[in-house]
């Protein structure tokens, strides 16, 4: 029986409103990049400091579309084959073995052409994230992280949106019915090229500003005090204006509420918050720093 996927939003306020039952909170420029990216069937290029809800966004929107997330994490050094398809070389070792067999006991003659065409069967196929998304309907692929992969991995990117199809040469085209949505995100560790970015609308992502971080704690974590999420929204606000190394994201900002909620905490106070610095803080020399300063930064 096939299961029914829920409606596409068929306006920014309905996408906001479905993206809130998740646990996302948009914005209204955010709810509205989305759902054009939803109705356009083009990518959406999301770009912005780590911790602002990217990856987070391309979940949500999955979960909106009722559509399996299928994700690409990018690394220096990516290729296409990691991206596309691999052939299963264990499983086709064992076909041929056992074709052998099979034709030592009957005493027959393998036929070359067939055993190769046997051997590159679509069961001995190991579709990556890029193959997956072009055969899954529903789908989103999030393309997650792609200022981390060089020039070359950019053009082979293009040209798959661009045409929603690859070839494959023992197997042919293989062509999308329903193209995936696809989310590519970037850190901006580098600059991606125009012919992508031209190919995609494009967001920009920054932090939340403490209100929307209250909310965003709160509806995560709906366990944790109002005061205290207002203490760590607002701490945290403050920590991303410190010239620090690794500035907190969202994420940090919800582990270290939670991580003060199981300590027993319900207010932030210099003890508190110096027993769970390493849940918003990941260098020691963030630490070291703020510990040094934790009474001013607690202060009103």
């Amino acid at each position: 029986m096939t299961a029914t996927l829920p409606p596409v939003p068929a306006s920014p306020a309905e996408l906001t409103e479905a993206l809130r039952a998740t646990g996302y909170l948009p914005d209204d420029g955010l709810a509205t990049a989305a759902f054009l990216a939803m109705r356009m069937g083009r990518p959406l290029f999301c770009e912005g400091e780590p911790g602002t809800g990217k990856t987070a966004l391309a979940q949500a929107m999955a979960q909106v579309l009722g559509a399996e997330l299928i994700r690409l994490q990018c690394h220096d050094g990516i290729d296409a084959s990691q991206a596309l398809y691999d052939w299963d070389f264990p499983r086709q070792l064992l076909h041929l073995r056992a074709l052998e067999a099979a034709a030592g006991v009957d005493g027959s003659t393998l036929d070359a052409d067939e055993v190769e065409a046997s051997l590159y069967d679509r069961r001995f196929l190991l579709a990556r994230p890029i193959l997956r998304a072009l055969t899954t309907t529903p789908s989103v692929l999030l393309v997650d992280e792609v200022d981390r992969a060089d020039d070359e991995f950019e053009a082979f990117l293009l040209e798959v949106l661009t045409e929603h199809a690859v070839t494959i040469p023992e197997l042919g085209e293989i062509r999308a019915a329903t193209p995936p949505l696809v989310v590519l995100t970037s850190n901006r560790t580098r600059e991606v090229h125009d012919a992508l970015k031209r190919r995609c609308l494009y967001l920009w992502l920054d932090h939340p500003n403490v209100q929307r971080e209250i909310a965003i704690l709160r509806s995560r974590l709906p366990e944790v005090p109002e005061r205290l999420a207002t203490q760590v929204a607002t701490t945290v606000a403050k920590l991303r204006n410190a010239e620090l190394l690794k500035p907190p994201g969202v994420a940090e900002s919800i582990d270290w509420a939670q991580a003060l909620q199981l300590v027993g905490a319900t207010t932030l106070d210099v003890d508190s918050a110096a027993a769970t610095l390493g849940a918003v803080l990941k260098y020691r020399e963030d630490a070291d720093r703020v510990r040094d300063r934790l009474d001013a930064l607690l202060a009103s």
